[in-house]
């Protein structure tokens, strides 16, 4: 499943995580996969897993 990075950016944003934000922009892809991109959103506090319950279009509710 890819994740578009912006809905990455988006979800760090609404943690109150903004430094993390801006260091995502510059280095994540625009199309993040989690499972082969683990490393890199668990250097911003993301788990893989819990994607699909906080990004919306992924089936989560937001929060």
């Amino acid at each position: 499943m890819q994740i578009d990075k912006s809905q990455i950016i988006d979800l760090l944003k609404s943690q109150g995580k903004h430094e993390h934000a801006d260091q995502a922009q510059t280095e994540l892809p625009d199309q993040v996969d989690p499972e082969q991109h683990s490393d890199l959103l668990a250097k911003f506090g993301i788990n893989p897993k819990d994607l699909l319950g906080k990004i919306p279009a992924l089936g989560g509710f937001g929060g």
